[in-house]
């Protein structure tokens, strides 16, 4: 019965009706244009912000950090298993269409950090709490649609998404050494679980200290795999293109498949316009202390997720002379793909990089569904005891749950979470376009960009005392 449920809703959402690959390309296109592709216009800007991104005091969280629990989210096995799950069923031509979503849904992303940092409030414990449900409240004055997306954030980052990290991480383990994925899912438990507890700070340092060290390390994979069989990569990106628009032997059938799967795997795996960055961003202490500030380093995130991450996946899988069944494979075929280019140790190499990607979306994903708690007034030792509990069952029970049911859930979680908040984002699209507009006014003053709410129209209210002078 309750697959039978989820098998519906993904097909209204993902399957046939495809409401929300039509809805996220509207939305991509829409901040696009209504920002005035902020994207290309302002790309070098977004990597000049990372210079001061590491201020904030010991007591908060940086924007640095804030762009590592953010990437922490996003890379894992949307890079790796999910970009294997787009080729196999989508064929190569996917990958082109990952790209695109991840271009427009850079301009997505923007729009959703920046409300995720303007409407941001304060905690029991003092600490920022920010993301679609508080946009949505303060910003729209629906309260009922707010705790919509909060009970579809519970369902998706909450509960499903940390189950289907957990069986990534163990198929992969027992495909390299044969570890029973029971045994591995209760390390991986007790591991996430010494985490998690310190709280939403304790997972920003984390964050801060893995991502930049596994993410250079599979880059630089990738461009060695590259080099190795660069008389190969014109023909690959020939096959790229070809199969986006459907002109291989396949036709219309596959370009159709390509776009589906594409759109559907970029977005698991930038998350551009499904609400869950928003959370990272509006926990963050910004340099300089805009609202707009986050919103350029958490479109650098969707960039690196999908631009740079998933084309280094795509690169080993294409490159490797290795069958694709048109069956849905994941994490099996990066590793049978690493093992024809690295040998054995190709197996082992993806095994430690999908564990260290997808554990740490583990951690993340709990920092966002956790940020919540306060709009039910549950951030207390109680609340967040019972929900820290019920997320590591979770984590337990999908260890050896099936490749297809849990993927299922977790696109039925994305998919909902993703109709509401871009339902909210484009509605507040002129606080969005105000505030940007502030920001380069007083960087054209030559004015290091500071946020006065008193000056800058929004709508709804900001939450008295965070951002008043």
């Amino acid at each position: 019965m309750v697959s039978e449920v989820i098998g519906s809703v993904n097909a209204l959402l993902w399957g046939e009706g495809q409401l929300l690959i039509y809805i996220l390309l509207f939305a991509g296109v829409w901040f696009s244009t209504r920002l005035g592709l902020i994207q290309l216009r302002q790309f070098t800007h977004m990597f000049t912000l990372l210079k001061g991104s590491t201020k904030a005091s010991t007591q908060e969280v940086s924007s640095f950090q804030a762009l590592c629990t953010g990437l922490s989210a996003r890379v894992g096995t949307g890079n790796l298993a999910g970009v294997a799950v787009a080729i196999s069923l989508g064929g190569s031509g996917a990958i082109f269409w990952m790209w695109v979503i991840a271009l427009l849904g850079m301009a997505t992303g923007f729009a959703e950090s920046v409300l995720g940092q303007v409407y941001k409030v304060r905690d029991s414990q003092g600490e920022f709490r920010g993301g679609p449900a508080y946009y949505i409240q303060l910003g729209l004055n629906k309260r009922w649609l707010a705790i919509v997306f909060a009970i579809c954030l519970f369902l998706g980052y909450g509960f499903s998404f940390s189950a289907m990290q957990t069986n990534t991480i163990t198929d992969a383990l027992s495909f390299a050494f044969d570890i029973p994925p029971l045994y591995s899912g209760i390390v991986i438990t007790v591991l996430a679980g010494s985490i998690i507890m310190g709280g939403f700070k304790a997972i920003a340092r984390f964050a801060e200290r893995v991502v930049p060290v596994m993410g250079i390390v599979f880059v630089s994979a990738a461009v060695l795999i590259t080099l190795i069989n660069f008389s190969e990569v014109p023909a690959m990106i020939k096959d790229i293109i070809l199969s986006a628009f459907g002109l291989q032997e396949a036709g219309a059938g596959a370009m159709g498949a390509a776009i589906k799967n594409g759109i559907q795997r970029g977005l698991y795996s930038n998350e551009a316009g499904a609400g869950s960055v928003p959370h990272a961003s509006g926990a963050a202490s910004p340099v300089p202390n805009h609202p707009v500030t986050q919103g350029y380093i958490q479109m650098l995130g969707v960039f690196f997720d999908t631009i740079v991450l998933c084309s280094c996946t795509a690169v080993i899988i294409l490159l490797a002379d290795v069958d694709i069944s048109g069956e849905m494979e994941g994490i099996r075929l990066t590793q049978s793909a690493m093992t024809a280019h690295l040998a054995q140790g190709g197996v082992y190499f993806v095994a430690a990089a999908i564990t260290l990607f997808a554990f740490t979306s583990v951690v993340a994903n709990f920092a966002y569904a956790e940020s919540n708690l306060h709009l039910f007034k549950l951030d207390n030792k109680l609340g967040r005891g019972i929900y820290t509990a019920l997320y590591l069952g979770m984590m337990l029970w999908g260890a050896t749950a099936t490749l297809k049911e849990v993927w299922s859930l977790a696109d039925m979680a994305l998919g909902l979470m993703t109709l509401v908040n871009i339902f909210a984002i484009i509605q507040l699209t002129p606080t969005v376009v105000a505030l940007n507009k502030d920001y380069h006014a007083q960087r054209k003053q030559q004015k290091e960009p500071e946020f006065n709410a008193a000056l800058v129209k929004v709508q709804g209210q900001c939450e008295p005392g965070v951002w008043d002078k």
